[in-house]
């Protein structure tokens, strides 16, 4: 019997991460141990700012959070995907569609880590434009209330991005294909096989996608736009260069993430192959939280010197 929006199709084949056999167990291999990077790089992270209090600063506060956040979104799906990885799925169509909503519930974790990002850009702003105030404007009780606000902000962007997300969905109708090129319900994959009109749906994507990367990429810009502009009149080479190297890491991170975001989201399901949205979607959900941990450890002095006093003061 059809589902009650007048869909023909009562479930849907997930066609996993690749129809290559011999490509299965590399693969599992592969992501397991990213995934296991992930994990340990994030859990250590947090572990060494609760554990050394010369950590204790508003940089450290957000990296403890943007840790968190990286380790609850890339659990999301990852697990899933190695749990599915070879072998294809059937999924009811009530079941696809409540990994809809649930999928841009997990928005509430990729709009927190675009908040986080945010106020990161605003504490090297403060940092390198006013470091005598630093400690004074960025105060704990100033880093709690960005925390406080951008999370709320987050869940409610995300739930309501949900419910016009799974509403639009429900109003289409399927018919004869019922193989998602995906390895869960994703958005674009399942809008392919529509057999009606999804600018609605595409709309509605674009336009949360829209507002939650372009709109926090600027603010970004202007951030780095004033503290470039103020690092251009230090005299001093060194004073240049020591300036330049407390952004370098939160640069890479903004690039990774917002990059990967921009190739996923904010292109129409008709542009571009499905391998490429895979690719996408794996880089996004699992790359970019296994290389943060890695970027903020190797590139900064004062977590090599924490982990090296956290490690000697362990007693065997």
């Amino acid at each position: 019997m059809a589902p009650g929006n007048g869909s023909f199709v009562t479930q849907f084949i997930l066609m996993g991460l690749t129809d290559q056999p011999d490509l299965h167990l590399p693969l599992f291999f592969l992501f397991l141990g990213m995934y296991t990077v992930t994990v340990t790089g994030n859990l250590n992270l947090i572990i060494l700012i609760l554990l050394n209090s010369h950590l204790h600063t508003p940089m450290y506060f957000f990296l403890f959070n943007l840790s968190f956040i990286d380790l609850c979104y890339s659990s999301v799906f990852t697990p899933k995907m190695l749990i599915n990885l070879s072998k294809k799925n059937i999924i009811s169509y009530m079941g696809c569609m409540t990994q809809q909503f649930f999928f841009f519930l997990f928005f509430f974790f990729v709009i927190s880590e675009i908040y986080v990002l945010i106020s990161m850009a605003s504490d090297r702003y403060v940092a390198v434009c006013n470091p005598l105030l630093h400690n004074v404007v960025m105060s704990p009780k100033v880093c709690s209330r960005l925390m406080f606000g951008s999370s709320l902000g987050s869940y409610l962007m995300a739930f309501s991005g949900a419910m016009a997300h799974t509403g639009c969905m429900l109003r289409l109708t399927f018919c004869d294909a019922s193989n998602i090129n995906h390895y869960f319900c994703d958005i674009h994959p399942l809008l392919q096989l529509s057999s009606t009109s999804t600018f609605i749906n595409e709309l509605v994507v674009f336009f949360v996608a829209g507002i939650n990367i372009i709109v926090p990429n600027i603010a970004i810009f202007v951030f780095y736009g004033l503290i470039f502009s103020n690092i251009f009149h230090i005299s001093s080479t060194e004073g240049r260069s020591k300036a330049l190297s407390t952004c370098s890491s939160h640069i890479i991170a903004v690039s990774l993430f917002f990059g990967s975001m921009s190739f996923m989201y904010l292109k129409p399901s008709s542009a571009g192959s499905m391998d490429d949205r895979r690719i996408s979607s794996v880089f996004c959900t699992n790359v970019v939280a296994m290389m943060n941990p890695l970027i903020y450890s190797f590139r900064n002095k004062d977590v090599k010197t924490a982990l090296r006093k956290t490690v000697d003061g362990i007693q065997f």
